[in-house]
């Protein structure tokens, strides 16, 4: 089976890859010449753990190549996927013009039967206003070809997305012929002989299931950071109330992790295209514009912390951050907790020294050179006035407390991910600073 990819950024070189690897003809589109000569030559866009081996692998063995034609793509193909970008309009709804770009070009360059999947995270109604495109298309060019429509949402945790494509939770594709069906039984075979199940649902259905997915993670993360809060002005601590809380299987123990907010390019926008999606439908969902509300204030907390405890004026000091990426693994920045805390301080006057393993390149997209990047995470210690903790990678978990006390004008740490102990903290002469717990006792 062929199978084309249509957008080479992070949901559709992984999912065109880890296709590969189970033995499937791949050919990748994207209209950005450059990405896509990089790609030929084995430069890969993004970060993920494992990806750029396997991209590389499966080049080598001739099951993965990448084309800037469409109509390349489709010689032979039966299925195509538009993985394109759904950005935010400014009104919080998803942009759908690429996705129904992709439709068009299928319709005009299409020469056989074609199974059209959207992949990307589209609002409901969005598989019918790709049909409608492609056979317009059709209609121009006078052809009666038969073509199927469905919905395939992606679930990938970025970090974890390798794992999470070829050992998936479940598999939800939305669909409503029996061709089309069959087509993805056997394009999701190699995956479910494993027990891995797929759910099939009409179209409707699966397009929702992917925004009510993540908003039920992004809830459970605002809920946890509102009830945080709330932990500290009360003085309960939040680590004991979330181990309490976790050990129900009702509730469970995933995303329940106080800290400075979600970020990323799923939960804050696939948040606002469902509120949008509702307000279309004259709905008013309640719950989660509080779960946007509550993240966005949360991504001000460290930076209230700091300006509590230098009464209010920290002009001209300098601030240490480690981690700038919306979480580990990953060197996403869009949305990421660190660029609220970062602007917040250059506009108190503050001086701003960061490091991040990988993700200092693509922060400089965003801030350029207002602040400066450190080669390693000591060295962003050096005449700083505070220690700012903000992304968890692993080789901050147990950092020589020694060197940072000696680096720092004065030991005082802000931990946004309750990643160190209370206790030793304080044991270890630090001022310290986290989440949900009132430190100061």
């Amino acid at each position: 089976m062929k199978v084309a990819i249509v957008g080479s950024g992070y949901v559709g070189l992984v999912t065109g890859t880890c296709f590969a690897e189970v033995g499937i003809e791949v050919m990748c589109v994207d209209v950005d010449t450059k990405k896509i000569e990089n790609l030929k030559n084995g430069i890969i866009p993004i970060y993920e753990p494992g990806l750029e081996d396997m991209v590389h692998r499966n080049m080598k063995k001739g099951r993965l190549k990448f084309t800037t034609d469409i109509s390349e793509a489709l010689e032979d193909c039966e299925v195509l996927f538009t993985a394109v970008g759904t950005p935010p309009d400014k009104d919080g709804s998803a942009d759908l013009q690429y996705v129904l770009s992709v439709a068009r070009d299928c319709g005009k360059n299409m020469k056989d039967y074609l199974l059209i999947v959207t992949k990307s995270t589209v609002p409901v109604g969005t598989a019918q206003k790709v049909r409608v495109a492609l056979q317009e298309e059709l209609d121009k060019r006078g052809v009666n070809i038969a073509f199927d429509v469905a919905s395939n949402p992606e679930f990938l945790k970025e970090g974890a997305a390798i794992d999470d494509f070829l050992k998936p939770d479940r598999i939800v594709v939305g669909l409503d012929s029996s061709r089309a069906e069959d087509l993805m039984k056997s394009l999701y075979k190699p995956f479910t002989l494993n027990g891995h199940p797929i759910i099939f649902m009409d179209i409707t259905s699966a397009e929702m299931t992917k925004y009510a997915a993540n908003a039920m993670l992004a809830t459970k993360i605002s809920f946890m950071n509102d009830v945080a809060n709330l932990c500290e002005i009360v003085g309960a601590d939040i680590n004991m109330v979330r181990k309490g809380i976790g050990s129900d299987s009702r509730i469970g123990n995933k995303f329940i992790y106080p800290g400075i907010g979600y970020g990323g390019s799923c939960f804050p926008k696939d948040v606002k295209a469902l509120i949008h999606t509702a307000e279309d439908f004259n709905y008013e969902l309640r719950v989660l514009k509080a779960v946007e509300a509550v993240n966005q204030d949360q991504k001000s907390v460290l930076y209230n912390k700091i300006m509590k405890y230098f009464n209010g004026d920290i002009k001209d000091k300098t601030i240490a951050i480690w981690g700038l990426s919306f979480k580990p693994q990953t060197d996403d920045m869009r949305e990421a907790p660190s660029l609220v805390i970062i602007k917040k301080l250059l506009e108190a006057g503050a001086k701003v020294k960061a490091y991040d393993p990988v993700a200092m390149k693509e922060a400089k997209h965003t801030l350029g050179e207002t602040i400066t990047y450190s080669e390693d995470q000591y060295e962003a210690l050096i005449d700083a006035d505070c220690l700012l903790l903000v992304t968890e990678w692993p080789e901050f978990k147990v950092p020589n407390f020694n060197i940072v006390r000696k680096l720092l004008n004065q030991p005082v740490i802000f931990d946004g991910r309750n990643i160190y102990e209370i206790a030793e903290m304080k044991q270890k002469g630090f001022d310290y600073f986290c989440i949900g717990i009132d430190t100061t006792k």
